[in-house]
């Protein structure tokens, strides 16, 4: 795994691996934040482990869920005492760095439960996260936590935090973290688009915005080769067995292989996955020979004991891939954490894509798109993350005009954003303020 930091990416990886700071490192979608994560993870020489709220977020980053990961309970965990078996606490004693990826999914009750598992497991109970170096990735715009479903948790949860958001966790303010906004955007490379991009991040958008982006979306769409992002799970299976339907011959399908501990439903992809030739499909990984990348969508071409799809004109053989799920554990042997693959899965990294969902989209660049919000965008940020996939305004099509209602953001996110910007014009200020008078930088104080 080799890739070329940016300097803004590598400023970042320096801070991380050079200091024992709290980082929260952040960024609009197409900054970067996988691609230095997944760098961080084959480059760090500390002993790192790596954490998601999700099963799939997880096995995306080759790390294990906060759940698994620090036995916690599933629901609010509120004031409870957290029970560790001795397994646990040896392993939270090793790590001198712990990352955490898709923060804007994780409560302010599993962060502050996370705080208290490390203090005590750690025996620093006067320390923020019992003196570990936490990283945060992610962007609070793309996602958000779920609310608890039962009634008593949710009025547990707003009688003790200001939001469900994770910097309204106890630890948040007490850790000092330092955020780091890569602002490179490496997706779109079109101002205006990424000028109208930024409007709708922040929910800013004015009329001749709105009118802009409606006027490029009413085109006529082409028939092949584009994905439709849909809000709906349903919307998404009904085009799917639409299309597929239409194809002449028959379906083949590919059943996985599961080997090991994998259990659960939130496989990476289809347990069961039915194609036939004509396909439009979607790859979930990047290769490694750099034929596709994550979210390239091709044709299916031919299927014999593996699948041959055509990408960009060019056809290439497709084999099925393992997903690996991990277990960090400590090894007394060497005093170090080892990272321990307990399941597999096996399957081609294909879905069928002439439609897919909004949430499915995350992470995924795609060079054309149809958006489809149905009746009206339900969730802040869900437009934003739907149009912020695509490379172009000159690849955006829309089912229906973007109305004002489709556009909003969480007052708690841009509240917290606020505060963000606040410090840091605040910090920047301060580097000023310790320049001599001639103008060269003087020493900084803490």
């Amino acid at each position: 795994m080799t890739v070329q930091l940016t300097p803004e990416q590598q400023g970042v990886f320096d801070a991380i691996e050079n200091t024992t700071e709290h980082l929260f490192v952040t960024g609009r979608a197409g900054t970067g934040k996988s691609t230095l994560l997944n760098h961080l993870s084959w480059h760090t020489q500390k002993q790192l482990v790596i954490c998601a709220p999700t099963g799939v977020a997880a096995l995306n980053v080759g790390g294990q869920t906060i759940h698994s990961l620090f036995k916690l309970p599933i629901g609010v965990i509120g004031n409870q005492p957290i029970e560790q078996p001795r397994e646990v606490r040896k392993l939270l004693q090793k790590i001198d760095t712990l990352v955490i990826d898709e923060i804007s999914m994780v409560s302010a009750d599993l962060l502050d439960a996370i705080d208290r598992s490390l203090r005590q497991a750690r025996q620093r109970r006067a320390e923020p996260f019992g003196g570990v170096q936490v990283v945060m990735f992610g962007d609070p715009f793309q996602l958000a936590p779920v609310p608890p479903s039962d009634p008593q948790e949710r009025a547990w949860v707003e009688k003790n935090y200001r939001s469900m958001w994770f910097f309204d966790a106890h630890v948040w303010r007490e850790a000092e973290m330092r955020i780091h906004t890569l602002r490179e955007i490496h997706r779109q490379h079109d101002e205006e688009f990424r000028q109208l991009l930024t409007a709708v991040r922040y929910a800013r958008v004015t009329a001749p915005m709105a009118q802009r982006l409606n006027e490029v979306g009413a085109r006529q769409a082409p028939q092949d080769g584009i994905i439709t992002l849909a809000s709906r799970n349903a919307t998404v299976s009904r085009i799917n067995a639409r299309e597929l339907a239409r194809l002449p011959g028959q379906s083949m399908t590919a059943e996985a292989e599961i080997v090991g501990e994998f259990t659960g439903r939130a496989f990476p992809a289809d347990e069961r996955l039915e194609i036939k030739e004509g396909a439009q499909v979607m790859f979930l990984r990047n290769d490694p020979d750099q034929r596709w990348v994550n979210g390239s969508v091709g044709t299916v071409s031919r299927i014999k004991r593996t699948v041959y799809v055509e990408v960009d004109g060019e056809e290439h053989e497709v084999e099925p891939i393992v997903w690996e799920k991990l277990k960090y554990s400590y090894d007394p042997g060497t005093n170090e954490l080892s990272r321990d693959v307990i399941g597999e899965f096996h399957q081609f990294p294909l879905r069928l894509a002439w439609a897919v969902t909004i949430h499915k989209s995350q992470g995924k660049t795609y060079d054309r798109a149809v958006v489809d919000l149905g009746a009206r965008a339900f969730s802040p940020g869900q437009t934003y993350v739907a149009l912020s996939r695509i490379r172009s305004l000159d690849g955006l099509y829309l089912t229906r005009p973007l109305q004002p209602n489709d556009i909003f953001a969480d007052e708690n996110v841009l509240r917290f954003m606020h505060e963000v910007a606040e410090a840091q014009r605040a910090a920047a200020a301060n580097e000023l303020l310790l320049a001599n008078p001639d103008g060269t930088p003087g020493i900084k104080r803490d």
